[in-house]
């Protein structure tokens, strides 16, 4: 259990933006043998032998050939790239009274509370102009808190521990150093920023960036006997190392298949996200024939995982009594009539098999009626591809804070039951 949480602290401190969780898990793959691809093509392929394939910097889809026809069926692993966070706007400095400031867009359904008073780095990808005149993408992160949210202090608020409310344009807007905010330029100072780092972009002119802020404060273990592990973005970067974990040690005998998209918190609609061609143009390329196609798909097996609520110690009562979800006690499945999340009878029936088969434990988790349910990749890709599709996820605290918290026993279990799943156990 020990070398899994160190693998997956490890990643989630290099995993600070999409971009850079993608190119974590490529370099991941490729020291685990694994080639990388263009696109798929089944053709090209020598059975066992691992592939992958990055999508725009920010997806990533590993296939690890079989031995036998791809008509057979695949099993399939899907988790999401993205976490909610605050996304630097194209114009965003601002300020006042001396003081300069970065005006920023919320990303999906972030709790904003956490983000006060949090050291932030900033991060994502930048497209400059060369000084030879070619455009050219590259990542960037500060590497160092470079901005913060303060709070109004408690004498200026006397209400802020009974009724705060935030207005995410004009309270949650960083401040990033002193001055006047006419004497400041973004894109300039990214590109001395880039130059610093490395002398090939001396020269370039930023034209564009996809940038967010990250909190600053590495993932640990913590608790008196180590129980949990706190971070940012362990949803869903937690799916995402334990879908590749278990793919790497998968036996090579069968079509496996990890697929990690973008966009899933703002509704997975784009060229990388769930509800983009990616995946089917994937599967097209690994059977080309449309009957051939139908029959893989239709032998096809798909776990989307993402992480579960966990019943909330002060909170118990927003949990239904029977579908309550401890720390530490497994995965759990995740069931909604209403199709938020997509799995079936069937599909939870053959997932507790499963389970029995290599000895996890297994939990169910089901909203209360009286709330709306989130959603998850699961009922998309079901849709998209109509393959048979059954939710899983490992149980958290504070979902969509800048800070999560999961517990580390949960972890080695959901890696096990995703290589059974891999290995046909059942």
């Amino acid at each position: 259990m020990t070398t899994q949480i160190d693998e997956l602290i490890t990643f989630l401190s290099g995993s600070i933006t999409p971009f850079h969780a993608v190119e974590v898990m490529a370099k991941t793959l490729q020291q685990a043998g694994f080639e990388q691809l263009d696109q798929f093509d089944a053709a090209l392929m020598t059975p066992g032998n691992g592939y992958f394939v990055v999508h725009q910097g920010s997806s990533l889809m590993a296939l690890r050939a079989g031995q036998s026809s791809v008509e057979g069926g695949l099993r399939l692993v899907g988790a999401h790239t993205d976490s909610p966070n605050l996304a630097v706007k194209p114009n965003p400095v601002k300020g006042r009274d001396g003081c300069i400031q970065l005006g920023v867009d919320v990303y999906g359904g972030a709790l904003l509370n956490p983000w006060f008073d949090r050291d932030l780095g900033m991060a994502g990808r930048v497209t400059v102009l060369t000084a030879d005149d070619t455009l050219e993408t590259t990542l960037f992160d500060t590497g160092r808190p470079v901005a913060v949210i303060p709070s109004l202090a408690i004498h200026l608020d006397r209400e802020a521990n009974s009724q705060r409310s935030i207005n995410a344009q004009k309270d949650v807007v960083p401040l990033v150093m002193l001055g006047e905010h006419q004497q400041f330029d973004l894109k300039v100072w990214l590109a001395q920023e880039l130059a610093r780092v490395d002398s090939q972009w001396q020269g370039a002119r930023v034209m564009d960036y996809e940038l967010s802020l990250y909190d600053t404060q590495l993932p640990t273990q913590i608790g008196i006997e180590g129980d949990f592990i706190a971070s940012a973005r362990l949803d869903n970067l937690l799916s995402c190392y334990a879908g590749m974990r278990a793919l790497i040690d998968a036996d090579a005998a069968d079509w496996s298949l990890f697929v990690a998209t973008d966009h899933e918190e703002v509704g997975s609609a784009s060229t990388v996200g769930a509800q983009g061609p990616m995946l089917m143009d994937a599967l097209a390329a690994l059977a080309p024939e449309p009957r051939l196609n139908r029959m893989m798909r239709a032998q096809s097996w798909m776990m989307s995982v993402d992480n579960a609520h966990a019943t909330h110690p002060n909170y118990a009562d927003r949990h239904d009594d029977q579908h309550s979800p401890r720390l530490g006690d497994g995965p759990v499945i995740k069931i909604n009539r209403n199709q938020r999340y997509a799995t079936t009878g069937e599909g939870a029936a053959r997932l507790r098999v499963l389970a029995e088969r290599c000895e996890v434990d297994l939990q169910s988790f089901v909203m209360r009626s009286d709330l709306a349910c989130g959603s998850t990749i699961g009922p998309i890709t079901a849709t998209e591809t109509g393959i048979s599709t059954t939710d899983i996820g490992i149980p958290t605290l504070a979902m969509h804070s800048i800070r999560e918290l999961a517990c580390a026993a949960d972890v080695p279990q959901l890696v096990a039951l995703l290589n059974a799943f891999y290995r046909r156990v059942a």
